[in-house]
């Protein structure tokens, strides 16, 4: 069904001359072509993934959050804690994820836990698309300009004040120091560490 009503749609938008076709896909605009293209898409299997939508801005946070905060454990699911031993509500999901009750050495718990943390290096957000690191300079200015919204001010040269950050001052002299040339994560794992037969 959902193939009959999105090749429908194609053939819509094309008679009322609303697909774009350029570049390679030039020639489709020929209606015989046309038609010849659409044809194979019915000899396939159209595998579709589909869910009921979001009810809003709230449930969208509300389901990243799980992913995103969540902890290795949450308090709720701890039910005791003595002579050395953990017990916690776990689910068995080789009986339909019954809830059932396990209970593990002080040691054997925080092992587990622990397994749980990211390695230094590692974040568990990663940004995509125009938020990503690589590109973010130069996209994100353009997001703002496609959604008529004015970009966040960026901080003031007197931010960088020893009064404000003292972080910014010289350790040796305690005077402000001036940024010289900034550098992405990438090009710091690029750049090669300093030869120590030529140093010394």
């Amino acid at each position: 069904m959902f193939r009959g009503k999105f090749v429908a749609g194609l053939k819509s938008a094309f008679e009322r001359r609303q697909l774009h076709l350029a570049g390679e896909l030039a020639p489709l605009a020929h209606p015989k072509f046309f038609v010849a293209w659409l044809r194979p898409l019915f000899r396939k299997d159209w595998i579709v993934y589909s869910k009921p939508p979001f009810g809003g801005p709230k449930y969208v946070l509300q389901y990243l959050g799980r992913y995103t905060h969540r902890v290795a454990i949450s308090n709720h699911r701890l039910v005791a804690l003595g002579d050395g031993q953990v017990t916690f509500h776990r689910r068995d999901s080789a009986h339909n994820n019954k809830q059932k009750l396990l209970t593990l050495s002080l040691d054997e718990f925080l092992r587990r836990f622990l397994l749980h943390l990211l390695p230094k290096g590692f974040v568990r957000i990663r940004h995509f698309g125009s938020l990503a690191n690589r590109r973010r300079a130069a996209l994100l200015p353009l997001c703002f300009t496609a959604l008529h919204a004015a970009p966040p001010q960026a901080e003031s040269e007197t931010s960088t004040a020893p009064t404000l950050h003292p972080l910014w001052c010289c350790p040796q002299c305690g005077e402000p120091m001036a940024v010289v040339e900034r550098f992405t994560a990438a090009q710091l794992q690029l750049r090669s560490p300093p030869l120590l037969a030529t140093a010394a």
